[in-house]
């Protein structure tokens, strides 16, 4: 149902708690004033809501029951007047969030009966929104199937941004600029490997830029400018291709692409990596590296004695499986 840009007012008609099998709300661009419509979560069905640019206002609270909007994966309610904490408790029922690598390029659609002069029968039709994407108003023409937002940007919401947010691992946008947000930016959003747009711009938030993030290789969009940021720049990966309107006016922020170079102490380390090695994977361990690497580089006594317990045939499948794995 997609009534955005018209001239309604007042509250959201609870009446459309009855329509069951409502996959996509667009109520946006309107003149709605109400708090939000938390009795929409009943709808089991529900899969994209947008409140965008109305009135909306008071905190977003908590859900009554863990089983609200169980597939709910685009939320949409910026340019509003929300106010309070963040919504932590719906981040952790937001269950769809938290899947992520999905193969299928597929769109949302449904199917509608259609009687005109020149047509009668059944349409196929693709769903389509307005959404903040990238820092740009997009008119996403078709939505695909598992596109995952959560925009709440320019509300007046306040606090810290929890660490939870980094379960929402299937996330794809997520904007939460021009709010009254402080504290840290949470290392946990390092875990959100499909992130391709991340929007923090225009809050209080302190402290240093996580290194974690360098984890996020599908990034194409960065911004946390007007923060009160310190300390140095994540450097290389998809941070290399960031301009300085990423990090304008944060004046304690140092390093590249910045003029302002960072002190010797303020040198940024790498994230320690996550390991994907099993307890019984046949990939060598450090300790095989360290000895090969001896034996190898020097040639020395001392460094055969130490790999001694490496066997010509251990070595031969080493050789054979690392030439492997280099060159797939």
């Amino acid at each position: 149902m997609d009534v955005s840009y018209n001239q309604l007012e007042g509250q959201v008609r609870r009446s459309l708690s009855n329509c069951k099998m409502l996959e996509i709300l667009l109520l946006g661009n309107n003149r709605f004033i109400d708090i939000f419509p938390s009795w929409l979560g009943k709808l089991q069905m529900l899969r994209a809501l947008s409140l965008r640019s109305n009135s909306f206002h008071g905190a977003i609270g908590k859900p009554k029951s863990n089983l609200e909007f169980p597939k709910l994966q685009i939320i949409d309610v910026s340019h509003n007047k929300f106010t309070g904490k963040l919504p932590l408790k719906y981040f952790q029922i937001w269950n769809f969030m938290k899947v992520s690598n999905f193969d299928n390029l597929t769109y949302m659609n449904a199917f509608t009966w259609a009687r005109t002069p020149d047509i009668r029968g059944i349409l196929f039709l693709n769903y389509s929104m307005e959404m903040t994407n990238k820092g740009i108003k997009t008119v996403y023409e078709k939505i695909q199937d598992f596109l995952i937002v959560v925009d709440l940007s320019n509300n007046r919401f306040e606090g810290e941004i929890s660490e939870g947010i980094g379960n929402l691992k299937g996330l794809h946008l997520l904007n939460l600029s021009n709010n009254i947000l402080t504290g840290r930016i949470p290392s946990s959003l390092g875990n959100l490997s499909e992130l391709e747009s991340l929007d923090l711009s225009k809050n209080q938030l302190s402290g240093e830029i996580p290194q974690q993030l360098l984890q996020l290789t599908f990034l194409e969009f960065f911004n946390v400018s007007n923060n009160n940021l310190t300390g140095p720049i994540p450097q290389g990966q998809q941070f290399s291709t960031f301009e300085n309107n990423s990090y304008l006016g944060n004046p304690r922020l140092c390093g590249s692409p910045l003029t302002k170079k960072c002190k010797i102490s303020e040198t940024p380390t790498q994230p320690p990596l996550i390991s994907k090695q099993g307890e019984d994977s046949k990939f060598p361990s450090k300790s095989d590296w360290v000895v090969i690497m001896m034996g190898y580089g020097s040639g020395l006594i001392i460094g055969f004695i130490i790999g001694h317990d490496l066997t010509i045939r251990e070595l031969d499948q080493f050789a054979k499986k690392f030439g492997r794995r280099r060159y797939e």
